[in-house]
């Protein structure tokens, strides 16, 4: 087989030195009397949520950030989890908060998302807050778009006028993204692509960046994808427990850049994450 021709996007490298930045920005706020600290919200016993949420736990105590770990069960009822995260919004120690999705069958995830307060939204999925990205105004972005953009321009990847093809419309990355990577100062053209898209390897061939949250194995293949350009896996899937990306292996022979099977983008959503806690942290 040959070796993959494609430069590797090492989102997992670049999330162990935004770490490390942020580790000496934590330093200055304490050594100015401000302990950040961020708490988490999990529902349930879900594992691969449990998973997650211990990964954010292990970035923030690499950085020095204080965790408020949040169990409830999987039982709660709906105003519970909003006397919970009233509390955590009325909690002057707490500088912002994540709610831990998916939520249990018969809790309203967004209902639970539009209760944080948007200045402790750290996930960047309040209401407001999106309605900020839309309008171009300051405010906390949504934390896997924002991982995306940080890997495309730290790898000098041409953003200024570049063709983008989203594949996904989902409220955590296909949509924010749109807007993210449209706004000024980016300045792609992007298209965004879901199930009713017609023709969807016409408009991904056309793209220079290719970017596919869909969450369905091996969706994007090599015949899908214009030589040269950067493609970028972030929706998962499991077949016969075996995760497994939306970008099938072939694509590295002809793409320019691509991230790897597994990674690379979920280390620095967290990275996002946090980077949000210390700008709320220091009242920014």
């Amino acid at each position: 087989m040959p070796e993959p021709q494609a430069i590797l996007l090492d989102g997992d490298k670049l999330a162990g030195r935004l770490r490390g930045e942020m580790k000496v920005d934590a330093a200055r706020l304490i050594a100015h009397g401000i302990q950040p600290k961020m708490a988490t919200v999990l529902v349930g016993d879900d594992p691969a949520s449990a998973s997650y949420v211990a990964r954010k736990h292990a970035d923030c105590a690499e950085i020095g950030i204080a965790v408020e770990d949040m169990r409830l069960p999987a039982t709660i009822s709906s105003d519970e989890l909003l006397a919970a995260i009233a509390a955590l919004n009325a909690d002057p120690s707490v500088h912002g908060f994540m709610v831990q999705l998916p939520l249990p069958a018969g809790l309203d995830e967004a209902a639970m998302l539009e209760a944080v307060r948007p200045d402790k939204d750290i996930d960047g999925l309040h209401p407001i807050n999106l309605g900020r990205l839309l309008a171009g105004q300051p405010g906390f972005l949504p934390c896997t778009p924002a991982a995306i953009l940080t890997l495309l321009q730290a790898y000098d990847i041409p953003l200024a006028g570049a063709e983008v093809a989203i594949i996904g419309r989902g409220n955590l990355v296909g949509r924010p993204l749109a807007m993210l990577l449209s706004q000024r100062g980016v300045d792609a053209t992007v298209t965004l692509l879901h199930s009713q898209s017609r023709d969807l390897a016409a408009a991904t061939r056309r793209a220079d960046i290719v970017i596919s949250a869909a969450g369905i194995p091996d969706l994007v293949t090599a015949e899908m994808v214009k030589p040269g350009a950067a493609v970028v896996g972030v929706g998962i899937s499991y077949v016969a427990g075996v995760m497994t990306s939306d970008i099938a292996a072939g694509v590295a022979q002809v793409a320019g850049w691509i991230t790897p099977p597994h990674g690379s983008v979920g280390a620095l959503t967290r990275a996002m994450l946090l980077r949000n806690l210390l700008r709320a942290a220091a009242g920014q």
